[in-house]
C-alpha cells in the first residue's frame, strides 16, 4: 500500500533487541503509516530535533531509566522536546518511564514484580474514556517490570492495576503506558525463554509460570490486540503531517 501522503515517518525507539514495535508496527502498516526504527541497543544516535518526525514512539527493555546509560539523558531530552513541540509521544512499559521522568516525574521500585497476563482498569476520567472508550471498564494487558513510574505534573492517570497503581497516563496527545499492549506470540515465546529464570526465582504473586503465560495466549492475545487498536488509532489521530 502506498505510505500516506506528504507524512513524516514515526520514530520507533528500540532499546532491546527482542523488545521491538510488535503489533504496534502491525498497525502502522495497515494505516500505510511510514516508520523508521532508533535502534538504541545497536548503538543509533538519539535524533536531534523531534520535529523530523510524525511523532515518537518509545518500546521496552530490561534496563532502568535511573541507569547511567549515555543514551538516556539525550533521549529524556528529546521527550521534553517533542512534548513542547506538540509532536505525539507513546510509551511501552520502558518508554513509559521515560516519558515520567521527562516530564517531571519518578521512576521507583514498584510494590511487587509483575510478570504476565493481568488485568487493568480504565478510570473515571474524560481522557480515560478517550483513550481507552473501546476497552472500558477494564481489560487483560501483559505486564513485564518490576518498577513504576509516578504522574508527572499536569498528566492524568488513564489506567490502573491491582498491582500496580499507575498503568497508564495522559497528557494531550501523549500516552505513557507501563503494561504492553504491542505483544505477539512470537515475542511473548521469545520473552519466555529469556526470561524463564527471572520467572522460576521470582517470589512475587503477580507473576505468573511460563505455562500460565502460554495458556492465555489463545484467547488473551486477540483480545490484546483489539484494545490495543482502539488506543493507537486514538494517538494516530494526533500525528503530524509533514
Amino acid at each position: 500500500m502506498a505510505e500516506k501522503r506528504n507524512m513524516k515517518p514515526v520514530a520507533i525507539f528500540r532499546h532491546w533487541a527482542s523488545e521491538g514495535p510488535g503489533y504496534f508496527a502491525t498497525v502502522l502498516a495497515r494505516c500505510r503509516i511510514p516508520w523508521t526504527t532508533i535502534r538504541i541497543d545497536a548503538g543509533d544516535a538519539v535524533p536531534a530535533d523531534a520535529r523530523d518526525y510524525a511523532g515518537l514512539v518509545f518500546m521496552g527493555g530490561p534496563m532502568s531509566v535511573n541507569d547511567e546509560l549515555p543514551w538516556i539523558a539525550p533521549v529524556l531530552r528529546l521527550i521534553a522536546a517533542s512534548v513542547a513541540a506538540g509532536v505525539p509521544v507513546l510509551g511501552h512499559c520502558l518508554g513509559g518511564q521515560l516519558i515520567s521522568k521527562a516530564l517531571g516525574g519518578s521512576v521507583t521500585r514498584n510494590r511487587v514484580q509483575e510478570i504476565g497476563w493481568g488485568e487493568v482498569q480504565v478510570l473515571d476520567n474524560a481522557p480515560a474514556r478517550s483513550w481507552f472508550a473501546h476497552a472500558a471498564p477494564a481489560f487483560m494487558a501483559f505486564h513485564w517490570h518490576g518498577e513504576t513510574f509516578s504522574i508527572p505534573p499536569g498528566a492524568q492517570a488513564v489506567l490502573a492495576s491491582a498491582h500496580c497503581a499507575n498503568q497508564a497516563f495522559a497528557v494531550g496527545p501523549h500516552l505513557a503506558l507501563q503494561c504492553h499492549v504491542e505483544m505477539t506470540s512470537e515475542m511473548i515465546d521469545q520473552w519466555c525463554v529469556s526470561g524463564a529464570r527471572e520467572i522460576a526465582r521470582a517470589t512475587s504473586p503477580a507473576v505468573q509460570s511460563v505455562a500460565e503465560i502460554k495458556a492465555g495466549m489463545p484467547a488473551l492475545l486477540p483480545a490484546l490486540h483489539s484494545a490495543a487498536d482502539g488506543l493507537y488509532a486514538e494517538w494516530i489521530k494526533g500525528l503530524a503531517a509533514g
